[in-house]
């Protein structure tokens, strides 16, 4: 038994002087490593050994680098060099980049050869106590530094956006929804390896931090548009100052995308901003009534309402009840004074009527099919064609919504109401057109995307 274990004690020594000879000997060659261009969707890639049928460098280890070896690097590659999981050397610059500091010794590289002979012997000697394997790892890792485009964002729910216009003395928030894409670049692959990376096996794809980045850009969009509206940009001229707000989302995410990741924000697409339809009224009343400030505009104004009064009251056939309530009419909008003129014009308006002499009585007309647009007064039972009732003033209803049933029945949900039938078929059917979204209810879509935020519309709809 234990002649056995000294001859297997033996074999093992002489095996492991074997594999560490060999081993040596097949690192001696130099290595060339080169990387195609990295794809838009890839952020980091191993580098490979280029070895041809013709090369005889095939039996070397692949995580070792031999001294000497070259590199080449391209255009938006950076080349980060990686010893024992820490990174040891970097070259951003394209071109040939010859790594003659490697710990793994060749004696085809520069020097004294007696001296490269020694280090290869003592690197045996190493891998002997080893087991003949090689103590080490060296890779070489190519980082994207080009622009990382079609990063698509949304906003799902409405984000604060102020409005300041010194003119109209305005000073408020209101609700915004806005759809882009914005694209990044990687500023330090130091960074980016050591936090984020580390010792990929193959690649490493944006599509593994995609959702994170999302949501933090989406997050920083508030304090952006903040700093944004402080320079006096309107919510409608973001489109046209994509810039600014790319600097602004740069200085919001610098510490968090940049000292954290390396990464930062290089570009800033708005392809759509729309306010919420309630603050959007108030903007724009409250811009009206700070124009009215201007006793010019007001006047102007007061004249025009006027006139339109006028004008109405005239076309309808109401006579001088008419007349009173189209100067009533004219004085909510223009103001007292212009109430008191179209009042005064009212007063004249009757008396004329009543001193004129009555007209004689004329034959009965031949009862003559209804207008198209027509309609029943629902205070007097009257028809009606304008937009008032000429009897008593009336204002005609609004259209109802919905789908009308054969029945006549008007109704909002997918049967009728009155009899029962369901709601015709052939219903519009939705699907987003930006990001392909498709609701559980393909007739009745929400007002935005949840996943983009874009409004849904007519050019939504599923041909």
């Amino acid at each position: 038994m234990d002649v056995n274990r000294e001859k297997e004690k033996i074999m093992g020594l002489i095996k492991a002087l074997t594999g560490a000879a060999g081993g040596v000997m097949a690192d001696q060659w130099k290595e060339y490593f080169y990387c195609e261009s990295i794809a838009n969707d890839t952020l980091m890639v191993k580098g490979q050994k280029r070895v041809s049928g013709r090369s005889s460098n095939t039996k070397g280890v692949d995580n070792i680098i031999s001294n000497g070896s070259v590199i080449a690097v391209a255009d938006g590659q950076c080349m980060i060099i990686v010893e024992q999981g820490k990174v040891v050397d970097l070259c951003a610059e394209p071109g040939e980049y010859t790594y003659d500091s490697s710990t793994e010794p060749s004696i085809f590289a520069g020097g004294s050869l007696a001296t490269n002979i020694l280090d290869v012997f003592k690197n045996m000697g190493k891998r002997f106590t080893f087991g003949g394997e090689a103590p080490k790892d060296q890779r070489v890792y190519y980082v994207n530094t080009k622009e990382i485009t079609g990063n698509k964002y949304g906003t799902p729910s409405s984000v604060p956006f102020r409005v300041v216009d010194e003119r109209a003395g305005i000073d408020i928030d209101i609700g915004i929804r806005c759809f882009g894409e914005y694209s990044y670049k990687i500023v330090n692959p130091i960074i980016l390896y050591t936090n984020l990376m580390g010792n990929v096996a193959d690649e490493f794809k944006r599509e593994q931090i995609d959702s994170q980045m999302k949501s933090e850009f989406l997050t920083a969009l508030q304090p952006a548009f903040a700093r944004v509206a402080g320079d006096g940009i309107r919510y409608s001229q973001l489109p046209t100052h994509t810039q600014e707000l790319a600097d602004a989302l740069r200085d919001e995410l610098s510490k968090k995308w940049g000292e954290g990741r390396g990464i930062e924000v290089f570009q800033v697409g708005v392809n759509s901003v729309k306010a919420e339809e309630e603050d959007e009224k108030m903007l724009k009343e409250l811009q009206k009534n700070a124009a009215f400030t201007n006793p010019n505009l007001l006047n102007a104004n007061m004249a025009a309402a006027t006139m339109a009064a006028m004008k109405d009251a005239a076309n309808n056939q109401g006579g001088a009840a008419m007349a009173f309530m189209g100067m009533n009419m004219a004085q909510t909008m223009g103001g007292n004074a212009a109430g008191n003129f179209a009042q005064a014009n009212a007063m004249n308006a009757a008396m004329a009527q009543q001193s004129a002499p009555a007209p004689a009585p004329a034959p009965a007309p031949a009862a003559a099919a209804p207008a198209a647009d027509a309609w029943t007064c629902p205070s007097c039972g009257k028809q009606a064609a304008g937009k008032f009732c000429p009897e008593c003033g009336t204002k005609k209803p609004e259209d109802a919504a919905g789908w009308t049933c054969s029945c006549g029945a008007v109704n909002k949900g997918k049967f009728c109401s009155e009899c029962g039938s369901p709601k015709p078929a052939g219903a519009l059917l939705y699907k987003c057109d930006k990001c392909g979204w498709e609701p559980e209810d393909p007739k009745n879509p929400p007002k935005f995307c949840p996943q983009c935020g874009d409004p849904f519309g007519d050019e939504d709809v599923v041909k």
